[in-house]
């Protein structure tokens, strides 16, 4: 070839830079359009590295940097512009556009995952109310675990919503085959939960060994799970083994609570140990450990009863919630809805607002990404880049102070990337607060840092954090929250029992001190 285009450049992998270099051996002219800081697959072998190769081997001084940004608003730019800075070995940019510095970013702090799916959502609500289009909003998150406590969240509040290139948290794979299985345990003639499950983990149960079971079946008039024993051979002998681990499994969670429950039979079914060997299984264990925590955050919500006998325990009632969750709230197929997304599927989208949730340090960056050194840490960095660069008008950063982690409570710092964003650019809605009595007894627990790491408790309109305080229709509660100033100053109140968790107006929602 006399001319060779290539796009997404930074996507290449070593092969194919090696590719390119033979069809332009006899002289082509080469013309490679990228973004090394936007390299964010590594994870698929490819190399960013390529870039600088390619500037060395064809381009000597000819570099075009395409620098003006036709998106994002200034303090958009700005912050990913001191973001990416951190990382070394760039080619080298500086984001600009003439739209102006537009509005700054807002950073939300709340003391737990929960909290801060309701402010997203919450604020979500107040951008609809001012005619936002639920379109143009996208929530985005580091790890598709990080979907299932805002999905809740949406679904409580009937704010319809889409998740893009991906599945619901509900829908995917591990969590229907871990769902079947607890089906199992309360009602073994659930012939749906059985077939889903016989051979899964691999058993050597063949579809001829099925069939003769669904013939039993249907000439007892009996469920699957009853005509199993009148199998013979080899067939009797592998599902009568699928019998057996259902009824030992059965055994072994009878006095246990709702969460145990959970990760016992994850582990006991085979159902970890097959995804600790998939080449891919990581976000799979991600996404059941998040089962494990939904089920403390249900425990807790709705105070039931943790045991799997009887038609109202805790199992019953989880797995019923779990149905009505994964129906028809997604939005369907025309309908205006929110976006939700991993960074990762983000890429190449642009929407009016975006809230980047979860940035703690381990969680945005990942675990995973650090501990492979500079390499790993400089992609998680290109990835919040990307992250960054997706809002064209208002930019949202959120994290939490404490997170489910296999239904237990875990505590976190913020991701370094916050600290990499010049204090100019952002409005801090609220301010990090120590850990009061009455946000220990809502959510379990303080967190484990001295009291010197935290500013003084927040006020607005002269409440503060720890108040308590009675509304006409709520009733009496106690101040968690605090945030914003004079006619835009609120605070998010536990009224405890039905009522719960509430962020008020405190233009108009005159609360009185007790």
């Amino acid at each position: 070839f006399r001319h060779i285009l290539v796009d997404e450049f930074q996507d290449t992998n070593r092969l194919q830079y090696v590719w390119l270099q033979l069809l332009a051996g006899g002289g082509a002219k080469v013309f490679a359009v990228g973004d090394d800081d936007q390299s964010i697959y590594r994870f698929r072998g490819a190399e960013v590295g390529n870039m600088r190769e390619f500037e060395r081997d064809y381009c000597g001084d000819n570099i075009i940097r395409l620098e003006q940004n036709y998106r994002s608003h200034g303090n958009i730019l700005a912050a990913a512009n001191a973001i990416i800075k951190n990382n070394r070995d760039r080619l080298g940019k500086n984001l600009w556009t003439d739209a102006g510095e537009g509005e700054p970013i807002r950073a939300f702090e709340a003391w737990s995952d929960l909290d801060e799916a309701r402010f997203v959502v919450e604020e979500i609500r107040e951008l609809v109310r001012d005619g936002i289009a639920p379109t143009q909003i996208a929530i985005l998150y580091r790890s598709n675990a990080q979907s299932r406590v805002l999905e809740h969240e949406l679904f409580t509040k009937s704010v319809p919503y889409k998740v893009y290139g991906g599945l619901r948290f509900f829908e995917r794979q591990e969590i229907k085959h871990a769902l079947a299985y607890l089906r199992l345990l309360g009602n073994p003639d659930d012939d749906t939960a059985f077939l889903r499950v016989v051979n899964f983990p691999t058993r050597g149960i063949g579809a001829r060994s099925l069939e003769n079971l669904q013939a039993a079946a249907h000439q007892s008039n009996s469920s699957l799970y009853n005509a199993a024993a009148s199998l013979s051979g080899k067939a009797g002998q592998t599902v009568g083994a699928f019998i057996r681990l259902i009824e030992t499994l059965r055994s072994e969670t009878d006095k246990l609570p709702l969460p145990e429950i959970i990760e016992h039979v994850i582990e006991k079914s085979g159902l970890a140990q097959h995804y600790r060997l998939e080449k891919e299984g990581q976000e799979r264990l991600e996404n059941l450990d998040e089962l494990i925590n939904a089920a403390a955050t249900f425990v807790d919500d709705d105070g039931v009863v943790m045991s799997v006998e009887g038609e109202g325990g805790a199992l019953a009632s989880f797995l019923a919630h779990a149905s009505l969750e994964s129906g028809e709230h997604q939005a369907g197929e025309g309908q205006e809805a929110v976006q939700l997304m991993s960074v990762h599927a983000a890429k190449g989208l642009e929407f009016d607002v975006v809230f980047i949730t979860g940035l703690e340090q381990g969680l945005f960056p990942h675990d995973n990404a650090v501990n492979e050194g500079k390499d790993g840490l400089e992609e998680e960095r290109r990835l919040m880049y990307v992250a960054v660069t997706r809002a064209r008008q208002r930019l949202y950063l959120a994290c939490a102070q404490t997170r489910m982690l296999h239904g237990q409570t875990r505590y976190c710092a913020p991701s370094a990337f916050l600290e990499e964003i010049p204090e100019a650019l952002l409005l801090k809605l609220n301010k990090r607060v120590a850990a009061t009595r009455a946000s220990q007894e809502t959510y379990g627990g303080g967190y484990g840092g001295s009291q010197s790491d935290y500013a003084a408790a927040s006020e607005a309109g002269g409440l503060r954090v720890g108040q308590s305080v009675e509304h006409a229709k709520f009733g009496l509660g106690v101040i968690v929250a605090t945030e914003g100033r004079g006619d835009d100053a609120r605070v998010q109140v536990n009224f405890g029992g039905g009522t719960g968790m509430k962020w008020l107006a405190l233009e108009y929602a005159k609360l009185t001190p007790v």
